[in-house]
């Protein structure tokens, strides 16, 4: 394993704080596809750069936001490189990341306690407290943290996320899936 220079870290933090183009409540770092950066000669930067999945539309813009905020800080080539392998997920969401994603009404993907894969059920689209036993985490509601939601659309205003309504408040909210 490299270890990053403090220029490189530098970099990387100035990448990072880019808000991201679909949900600008969240910086890059925070929705954590900013992977790396490496300094290879004067002023010449590659960035890599994981897109939370294959085809995000998204991509493009975050790779022009990234090269003007380094450009802005002097460096004079910048290259944004896709990088697929290892695969963003939603475990790479930050904490701070998952909290401006509650407060802005979003409710964050539920956390993992494995790796791998995630599976995928076919069933109910009702989300009871009482079936959160056998499931894993309910999801909660932003606004009001009630686990007794339903999913009405399993995509919403972008691919990564479901529309659901709180049974309790009965608020629509946005869902970021758990990929």
């Amino acid at each position: 394993m490299v270890t990053a220079t403090a220029l490189e870290a530098e970099l990387l933090e100035l990448a990072g704080s880019v808000p991201d183009p679909e949900l600008p409540v969240l910086t890059l770092q925070e929705l954590g596809v900013v992977r790396a950066v490496h300094v290879s000669g004067a002023d010449t930067v590659e960035v890599d750069l994981t897109p939370t999945y294959t085809g995000c539309p998204a991509i493009e813009a975050m790779s022009v936001d990234i090269e003007r905020v380094l450009r802005a800080h002097g460096v004079r080539e910048v290259t944004v490189r896709t990088v697929l392998s290892p695969a963003w997920s939603t475990d790479d969401i930050t904490p701070e990341g998952r909290r401006k994603l509650q407060e802005f009404g979003i409710a964050p993907p539920r956390v993992r306690h494995d790796s791998g894969p995630v599976s995928l059920t076919l069933g109910a689209t009702r989300t009871l407290v009482e079936d959160a036993a056998e499931d894993s985490d309910p999801v909660r509601c932003p606004h009001c943290g009630s686990a007794d939601t339903e999913l009405l659309s399993r995509f919403s205003s972008t691919a990564c996320k479901a529309l659901r309504r709180c049974l309790s408040c009965r608020e629509p909210f946005d869902h970021f899936k758990e990929l």
